[in-house]
Order: structure tokens, then sequence, then C-alpha cells
């Protein structure tokens, strides 16, 4: 594995898997309305992180603002598909892109968030560390908003999709773990985070037909629950 040591900066390229140690999320002075859009230029400047096989490949980028915390994720996905219409709790037979949230660093309470191509959003907290983790389907993400749309190339044929989220420091606050830390994060506080995508070719037929799973952070291990799969994310001063 590539020694952690490199440090991404906030307008940085994009980093192959397991390349970082930390991801540095960019203040922005750009409106939600542009960053939940999905608007490229809100996104300028905004460096981010890159993973996976060239099929499914998939990029990250993060950025921050006194109101809550924006994050994009660009998957490339030549056959999206869905089947839900409505939050569901069993979107592992679906095809996603998560995001683990852990604000206090614990390693044993964080929020866990999936979207699906159709934006079927699954915002769940998980209260304890793999394998004995427990899920708490019940909790919400008070003001979460998510944004997809379908990326389409140069001859107007689908090339993957697009999912941006909006998340709220009122929405952490009701997590048991963010009842100890200052909510806005201030410049250089550090939470732990990472990201993964999984992906399935069998669709609803066969969820778990050739299924494939592929973190950011690898671990070596059949579960990105654990905590050598989190890294530090560091929250940047202006831009």
């Amino acid at each position: 594995m590539m020694a952690l040591a490199l440090a991404l900066l906030a307008a940085s390229a994009p980093t192959t898997p397991s390349a970082a140690s930390e991801y540095v999320v960019t203040r922005t002075n750009a409106t939600k309305v542009d960053l939940v859009a999905g608007d490229e230029s809100a996104w300028t400047g905004v460096g981010g992180i890159k993973w996976g096989p060239a099929a499914y490949e998939t990029s990250f980028r993060a950025a921050w603002n006194e109101a809550g915390l924006f994050l994009r994720f660009d998957a490339t996905d030549p056959n999206p598909w869905h089947t839900m219409t409505t939050r569901d709790e069993h979107l592992w037979e679906e095809e996603v892109v998560e995001i683990f949230i852990d604000v206090n660093r614990s390693g044993r309470d964080y929020a866990e968030i999936e979207i699906s191509p159709g934006n079927v959003v699954c915002d769940v907290r998980m209260a304890s560390p793999w394998p004995n983790k427990s899920m708490d389907l019940a909790w919400n993400m008070d003001g979460l908003e998510t944004r997809v749309k379908t990326r389409k190339g140069a001859a107007g044929k689908t090339t993957g999709w697009t999912a941006t989220a909006f998340l709220p420091w009122s929405g952490f606050r009701s997590l048991p773990s963010a009842t100890a830390i200052a909510l806005p994060p201030k410049p250089g506080d550090r939470w732990r985070f990472n990201l993964f995508r999984v992906e399935r070719p069998g669709g609803k037929a066969a969820p778990e037909q050739d299924a494939v799973e592929v973190a950011w952070s690898e671990t070596g291990e059949p579960s990105f629950h654990v905590p050598k799969a989190f890294r530090d994310l560091v929250f940047a001063g202006p831009r």
C-alpha cells in the first residue's frame, strides 16, 4: 500500500486510492443553490479525490461554509438504474455512493449517507464498530438536501451521474457524538470520514451478481466500517 503521507490541498489534482491521509475541505463563498445544483463554476478550485476501475470511476469533492457541509460525487456509469422512489432502508440492494462522517473521531458513532442514481437517500446512524455495528434506521439528518443528475458525453450518450448534497450543521447536532464538539466547525478542525461506491451490474434481479465495491481508502478487509478505512477531514480557511 502506498505510504499515507500526502496531504490534499484544496485545489490539488485528484488522488488515487489510499494516496492521502487527509482531505482538506474548501471554505467557499458559493451559494447553496449553485453547489447543490451541481453548477461546475461553483465548484471551481475545489480539489477532489478519485478512485475505482475506469468503468465505474468515482470522484468526490467537498466544501463548507457557516451553513453546512456540501458534497459532490461524479460517478462514471454508462447504465445507471434504480428501483425505489422513496427513502429505502434496504438501499444496499441498489448501486450507491456513500460517505461516513465521524464528527468526534471516535470510530464508534458516525453518520452514513448513501445516494443512488435515482436520488434515493438513506441517512442512518452507525452506533458501534464493525463487526458488531448497529444501524439506527430511524435517524434522519434534519435539513439534508440532495440532488442527482445524469451526465452525458458530447454525443449525448449517458456517461454517469452526479450526486450533490447539503448537510446542515443543525443536522449533525442530532448525533450523540456531536454533542461535545463545536458546530459549525472552525478552520483547522479535524473530523474523520471515508468514501466508497457500490455498483451492482446485475440490477434488482441479482443485486449481488458481480457486485463491485470500491473504496477510496482501501483496507484489504471485507468491510469499510473499520477504523483504518477512515481518514482525516480537515476544514480549511477562506479561499
